[in-house]
């Protein structure tokens, strides 16, 4: 395979563990945790392509860690593979939510076949921006529109980079794509450590990110964002224009001009203060937020607190 996957392979069973390594050599990057809870921060923050977790005997913390992360938005498209001892009974698929199992006796024989198939069928169905792997247009529209239909009262934030056109001009898209990749990274990495729970970052295209929170988490999040990615973007560029402060592009005319250094403007809507019954309509007040942080000079957050009054 040209582009190896990463398999977390999560054991305190060093013969298990140096088995599987054996029979999936050359198919796929292996990466080894004792414990679930231990490879949580690595899960999170690089997005593996499997979780590949032993559960020879029952273990409810375990369990119970792996059905949050399951039912986590941003992560339960994560394929799980579980391998069972060979006199484990599954109480119920709703007990254990994995997408596949093999039992210990049968590694061997299916294995690498098994976890082949895993990747071919996770590639097929999940879309996700392939430049940051945080979810697409539809599950953002799915996320949105399931919290507004059950009612839930929750926080949309619309964030998009200033001075990004310029930096490419300057710089190549390369270099581009790896701002990108660190301010998706940064949003997801803050908003999980702030809300493990019942949070979704995705990724609409460009340069636009968006993020679900509950109301009275999104302001401190968006605020440190803001002050993670002013303290880190600076480093993306040379350091003779780091130290000026700007650099010198071209604008959409062609005319040489002045730019400052990227900055984030973050535009946040929540529905405590007004209904919304579509997707569209909440998505329309964070982008019109948005653009009013744009008129600030720096990065910035604006909140769209106007109410609708009671007919």
């Amino acid at each position: 395979m040209s582009n190896p996957k990463t398999v977390v392979v999560i054991s305190r069973d060093q013969v298990l563990t140096s088995l599987i390594s054996k029979f999936l050599k050359g198919l796929c990057q292996i990466i080894e945790f004792a414990t679930f809870g231990s490879s949580l921060d690595f899960v999170y923050s690089s997005s593996p392509d499997i979780l590949l977790i032993d559960i020879t005997s029952d273990d409810p913390a375990a369990v119970s860690m792996l059905n949050d992360l399951k039912s986590d938005p941003v992560l339960g498209h994560l394929s799980v593979f579980a391998i069972f001892g060979d006199a484990f009974v599954v109480p119920g698929w709703d007990y254990l939510l994995v997408d596949d199992y093999i039992r210990r006796s049968s590694l061997e024989a299916e294995l690498r076949s098994r976890i082949e198939l895993t990747i071919q069928r996770a590639e097929r169905a999940i879309e996700v921006n392939p430049l940051t792997g945080l979810p697409g247009n539809i599950q953002i529209t799915k996320q949105i529109q399931k919290r507004l239909d059950a009612g839930d009262q929750f926080a949309l934030a619309y964030a998009d980079l200033d001075f990004f056109k310029p930096y490419n001009d300057r710089y190549g898209f390369s270099r581009g794509d790896e701002v990108l990749k660190m301010l998706g990274r940064l949003i997801l990495n803050t908003v999980k450590d702030r809300q493990p729970h019942c949070s979704f970052v995705g990724h609409i295209g460009g340069d636009d990110i968006v993020f679900i929170m509950d109301c009275e988490n999104v302001e401190e999040t968006s605020g440190k964002i803001i002050s993670y990615f002013d303290e880190i973007v600076p480093t993306f560029y040379d350091i003779e224009d780091r130290t000026k402060g700007h650099i010198e592009s071209a604008d959409r005319e062609g005319q040489k001009k002045v730019f400052p250094l990227i900055s984030l403007s973050i535009g946040i809507v929540c529905n405590d203060r007004k209904h919304f019954a579509h997707y569209g309509e909440i998505a329309e007040v964070a982008s019109e937020m948005k653009k009013f942080a744009k008129t600030v000079k720096g990065s910035c957050f604006k909140v769209d607190k106007r109410s609708v009054s009671p007919v």
